[in-house]
């Protein structure tokens, strides 16, 4: 019978899912983009099935003129899938592509290809001195490429990209005893470096979209359309059912299990706050409440491997190393990150009376035993790293692996249709962030041609030299300055490009204060997902509030406090030696140790934002100060600290317990 029922479900979600295309999304960086359906969804359908299976091949069979020479065709596939797939934002928005948008298409197709139509040698061998006729398409390049990123993310990135265009072609007009002053560059010499160099269109960002993050949405779609996603959700249900915390753990679960293959955090939140929020509701959550919680477990995507959000490929790809290796580093802040959010769900279980809720009579090991193979390809990706296979080769064996157990479902069986409509789909997911990391290849490449990354860092280190001279405590301001920066920066922009933009210009000052490579990268990575949480841009809270139907800037406000006692852990990695430890870099015992004091600062944190002493009560003004502080000594993970910031949490836990409410609790749903 239980087999039967879950055939039933999976035969309605294939009626779903063949009603409509598979909505998949990989990052955070996109507005909704338009339903097409007719003609023009057909013709976007096709072209994005051809540059699947162009990104296929090349994992298999590179392209022999080289990864520049794929990049321009991977381009010319999908920059004019933008403008056909997304609105102009202007007049009322019609759902089918306007006149202006084919044409804006066409004229995408034409400039991106003019390097191979024109002969692509000669055109390489050009650079440092292009054509009148280059500049001339390399200007309508790079038009387009700011007009797509405008509309999949909105302006604040391409002002951004305008005011460093500014930035390069009139820093020569500044004072030049100024430490940002340059020579200056003509138009020419801009167009060049963007259109006709590695650094700049074609520079990482978008290798790594056309190499890695395409492969991990069309896996997602793969996964999503064989079951996977609901079966992640069946399962946190049915494990939590006997608790009274059942309807926040299962959220938090879902988070975490969707986020493995999802690297989306508003999309996470969305999707588990669609299944997940009348449990909520009825466990006595309040609308904005239940909404910050589905917002940070969402967001927690981004940092879940194996799937971590596309700044993670960036990471691989800028510090030269294997993508397992950033998987490594990622497992603790994961593990800490998810561990704050359950210690918030705890504390709220008990601090707002939350009630038990009636869950499913199914069982999780029996859902584990019908269903379980879908972790399969979870853990071929990690076992094929392991063993010295590529990022890309792995994702593609773990999605054909997927394909191939949806038969174990009849009612997901991906059959031809299904298997075009995932592929096509998977490439649609990734148009945004196509926009994005061809947008960022203005900032990366006017960085380096002026040399303002090294100005600008020099400027934040001498900053804090012009407090204090103390070594440590430059370091310490530096970092602050830089957490400040970056949580500005991801306002304005989506995480992607606030990881590039923070790593080009706070990267450097970290490396110059003797920070090694791999923590600075990491603090840059975790700071920019942050937005993601903060006031007033946080996306996943804003999806998740559509669902909740709760107020959208309370409902940031709740995310955060979730999410906050984890995202001070980033600063451990930088403020110490020992905070490496917390990437699993160094010797075990000093990781388990660092890890053991990382979660009793976790702990502290949540008590200061939430209010309350798990076994004790509620905490007053004085509690919540001191657990503040202590979790701060203990995140320095020096002794000496670490002594003192246990001592200030238990003065913590006494001055609760002296003035302490005692917990309530339900005897008809024991914890």
């Amino acid at each position: 019978m239980g087999d039967d029922r879950s055939s039933a479900r999976a035969a309605q979600r294939l009626a779903e899912a063949e009603s409509s295309a598979p909505a998949v999304h990989y990052d955070d960086e996109e507005r909704p983009a338009r339903e097409l359906s007719g003609r023009a969804g057909a013709l976007v359908s096709i072209v994005a099935f051809g540059v699947a299976l162009l990104v296929l091949w090349q994992v298999f069979r590179p392209l022999s003129q080289g990864s520049q020479y794929y990049l321009i065709i991977f381009l010319a596939g999908t920059l004019p899938l933008v403008f056909l797939a997304y609105k102009s934002g202007v007049g009322r928005g019609r759902e089918t592509p306007t006149v202006t948008d084919w044409l804006l298409a066409a004229v995408a197709l034409a400039v991106c290809l003019y390097p191979l139509v024109s002969g692509y040698d000669a055109f390489l061998d050009r650079q440092g001195l292009l054509a009148p006729v280059d500049v001339a398409f390399g200007a309508v390049l790079l038009i387009l490429v700011v007009e797509a990123c405008r509309r999949t993310t909105g302006w604040a990135l391409p002002v951004v990209c305008l005011l460093f265009l500014g930035y390069g072609y009139y820093g020569g007009l500044l004072p030049q005893t100024w430490p940002i002053a340059h020579a200056g560059f003509d138009f020419a010499q801009i167009v060049d470096a963007l259109y006709n160099s590695g650094s700049g269109f074609y520079g990482t960002p978008l290798d790594v979209a056309a190499t890695y993050i395409v492969l991990f949405t069309i896996y997602g779609a793969v996964l999503d359309l064989s079951g996977a996603s609901r079966f992640f959700v069946d399962l946190s249900v049915a494990a939590f059912r006997r608790s009274r915390s059942a309807a926040g753990r299962t959220a938090v679960a879902a988070g975490f299990l969707l986020g493995t293959v999802s690297g989306s955090g508003t999309a996470t939140a969305v999707s588990v706050g669609a299944v997940t929020w009348p449990m909520l509701r009825r466990a006595g959550y309040p609308a904005e409440q239940a909404g910050g919680m589905l917002a940070a477990a969402g967001v927690g995507a981004i940092l879940s491997p194996p799937t971590l959000g596309a700044a993670a490929f960036i990471v691989a790809e800028y510090l030269n190393v294997s993508y397992l290796t950033v998987l490594g580093w990622a497992m603790i802040p994961t593990v800490l990150y998810y561990f704050g959010i359950l210690l918030a769900v705890e504390i709220d279980v008990r601090r707002f009376g939350v009630r038990g809720i009636d869950a499913p009579a199914a069982g999780a090991w029996r859902l584990l035993g019908r269903f379980g193979y879908h972790f399969s390809s979870l853990i071929v990706i990690v076992v094929l790293l392991a063993l010295g296979e590529s990022a890309t080769r792995s994702v593609v064996y773990a999605t054909i692996l997927a394909a191939a157990l949806s038969f174990l479902d009849r009612g997901a069986w991906l059959t031809p249709p299904r298997i075009f409509a995932a592929l096509a789909a998977g490439v649609r997911g990734v148009l945004p962030v196509v926009a994005v990391c061809a947008a960022a290849g203005i900032v990366t490449a006017t960085t380096t041609k002026t040399g303002l990354g090294a100005q600008l860092a020099s400027l934040l280190v001498n900053g804090a030299r012009a407090i204090t001279d103390e070594p440590q405590a430059v370091l310490a301001l530096t970092v602050v300055l830089a957490a400040f920066a970056l949580a500005l920066l991801g306002l304005a922009v989506p995480v992607t490009a606030s990881f590039i933009i923070g790593w080009v210009i706070i990267g450097p000052a970290l490396l110059t204060l003797g920070v090694p490579a791999p923590a600075a990268a990491m603090f840059v990575f975790y700071y920019s997902v942050l937005s993601e949480v903060t006031p007033p841009t946080a996306l996943a809270a804003v999806g998740a509030s559509a669902i909740t139907g709760g107020r959208a800037v309370p409902t940031m406000w709740q995310a955060l406090k979730y999410a906050l006692p984890a995202f001070l852990v980033p600063i451990a990695f930088v403020l110490t030696g020992n905070g490496e430890y917390l990437l699993a870099r160094g010797p075990l015992p000093g990781v388990l140790w660092t890890t053991a004091v990382a979660m009793i600062a976790v702990f502290a944190l949540a008590v200061a934002t939430g209010a309350w002493v798990l076994g004790v009560g509620a905490a007053g003004p004085v509690s919540r100060v001191l657990a503040g502080v202590a979790g701060l000594l203990l995140l320095y993970l020096d002794p000496v600290a670490v002594a003192a910031g246990v001592t200030v949490l238990l003065l913590a836990v006494a001055v609760a317990f002296v003035g302490r409410t005692p917990e309530r609790s339900s005897p008809q749903t024991p914890l």
